[in-house]
């Protein structure tokens, strides 16, 4: 069977959500947990567009939250995919907070999520190869391969 490798734009995934009061704390701040379910869901965009079917996530490296969004702010996630395996794909997730009245945007994190491509019985499937096409492709691929070591 030929599995013909895909490119990153193939994978590219851009989420928008507006924060309602409901996603936030008593300090009118996003919920810590919210912001990872929706990284989550950002991310599984990306493997599931690379895989052609459903994925599901496996691992989620080290969160850091550089500043806090806002009720009323916009959040807005851009994913691809960074590297594959057999089974395997790892996604980027690049979050930014934007200010509805000033339109100023902040950069909030990037997480790289791992996931695995599934059957229709939820088993493992091969998924096709990335094929990085630039070099920031292919150190994210170099990267993608020290963060598997570990």
């Amino acid at each position: 069977m030929d599995n013909p490798g895909k490119t990153r734009e193939r994978s590219l995934s851009v989420m928008t959500e507006l924060v309602l009061p409901n996603d936030g704390n008593l300090l009118g701040n996003l919920l810590g947990g919210r912001l990872l379910h929706w990284i989550d869901i950002a991310g599984a965009l990306a493997a599931s567009r690379h895989s052609g079917g459903a994925v599901a996530t496996i691992r989620m490296d080290p969160v850091e939250f550089k500043h806090p969004i806002h009720v009323g702010g916009i959040v807005s996630f851009t994913s691809y995919v960074t590297w594959t395996g057999r089974t395997s794909i790892e996604t980027a997730v690049e979050t930014f907070a934007e200010d509805v009245l000033t339109g100023e945007k902040r950069f909030i994190n990037k997480v790289y999520l791992v996931f695995v491509a599934l059957d229709q019985n939820g088993g493992k499937r091969i998924t096709p190869p990335l094929i990085p096409k630039t070099d920031e492709e292919q150190r994210e691929w170099d990267a993608a391969v020290i963060r598997r070591r570990k």
